[in-house]
């Protein structure tokens, strides 16, 4: 009998259950024994607290097309993995003792990059860990993409698309406010397949100045309408010369509800332009993923599977030149990918006059 284990943490995203059926399906069409799945309810806390159900055939049915996730997830920090929860009980040896109670041959996760940092322990002490690269962020490293970021973008592209049209009604400056803490994949995808006018992403400290100058050049250039994509973890040049300390009590003070509405008061102040801040929220994890991530989570989910039947443990399954690899758990945990202001997109994007706020 092979038993897998399966959890999906952290935030959701549109191809999460694509994903497990392509891991499903790969194993049971393969297997030359009798397989046994359990689902993990709500992340790394089913596994904690030992909260699974078995699951069946029937439960991979017409899940290819369907956003979310059917075992529900959580997120649980990593920083706080090694530390008792509120009635002292140890976290990683609650997941290990688990996860030997069921004989399990393996345990799969779904999860973005605090996800595959937390599964990177449990690999080391000695379980039989797959990760699968899951965030809209695609800041996983190791990987070119990961699933459910292709369908963000694509959200995001269209809510870009949608406001054009009153923009222009109105002579507006609008500004996108788009998913992305510390990484600013999403954004600049989004931001050049939408026509942005000016990108702002967290790798590239923006300065005040030049994006007034910018917008007061489109406006002697007969421009009616400005569009900013801007990442929620977009920083100005002034506040990246801070210390963290130094940061985090600014951030304590802040009176704006994020940086594009702080943006909005100054380029109103500035201009005397009206100014309006567009926030997608969480429509960019939702809905239905595209038939990019369909393909490409079968063809992650397919690979786990190979690497489950010939029992190879320890590896993130990632996409690189186009082909599906292996890349060892340990040399991805903890390492963030991130745009390279040098990178040719960034390059690109300014040869087509798109600013990133200099």
């Amino acid at each position: 009998m092979l038993r897998i284990g399966m959890l999906t943490s952290g935030g959701d995203c549109q191809a999460l259950n694509a994903t497990m059926r392509g891991v499903f399906k790969s194993v049971t069409l393969s297997s030359k024994e009798p397989v046994e799945f359990y689902g993990f309810e709500d992340g790394y806390k089913g596994l904690i607290y030992s909260h699974f159900h078995l699951l069946e055939s029937s439960d991979f049915i017409g899940i290819l097309t369907r956003g979310g996730t059917i075992l529900g997830t959580s997120r649980v920090p990593f920083k706080t993995i090694r530390q008792p929860d509120e009635n002292g009980l140890d976290k990683v040896e609650a997941m290990k003792q688990v996860y030997y109670k069921l004989q399990l041959n393996c345990l799969v996760v779904l999860g973005g990059n605090g996800s595959t940092k937390t599964a990177n322990p449990l690999s080391e002490e000695g379980l039989n860990v797959i990760t699968l690269p899951k965030t809209i962020d695609n800041d996983l490293w190791g990987t070119d993409v990961t699933f459910g970021f292709q369908s963000a973008v694509d959200i995001v592209t269209r809510a870009i698309d949608e406001i054009h049209t009153t923009a222009n009604s109105h002579g507006r400056v609008f500004i996108i406010e788009i998913m992305g803490h510390k990484t600013g994949w999403l954004t600049l995808n989004a931001g050049m397949a939408g026509g942005a006018d000016i990108i702002l992403i967290p790798e590239i400290p923006y300065d005040m100045k030049e994006i007034i100058r910018v917008i007061e050049s489109k406006d002697t250039n007969g421009g009616r309408f400005m569009i900013l994509a801007v990442a929620e973890g977009a920083i100005s040049k002034s506040d990246a010369k801070l210390s963290k300390k130094e940061y985090q009590k600014k951030l304590e003070n802040y009176i704006f509800p994020s940086v594009s509405y702080e943006l909005a008061e100054k380029i109103t102040k500035k201009t005397g332009r009206e100014v309006r801040v567009t926030v997608p929220g969480h429509t960019q994890r939702g809905g239905t993923p595209d038939p990019y991530d369909r393909v490409l989570s079968s063809r992650l989910g397919a690979e786990a599977g190979r690497l489950i039947l010939h029992g190879e443990y320890g590896f993130m399954v990632g996409y690189h030149n186009h082909e599906i690899v292996k890349v060892p758990l340990k040399d991805v945990a903890g390492k963030l990918k991130t745009v390279s202001p040098d990178a040719s997109i960034i390059k690109e994007a300014k040869m087509l006059g798109v600013s990133f706020g200099e």
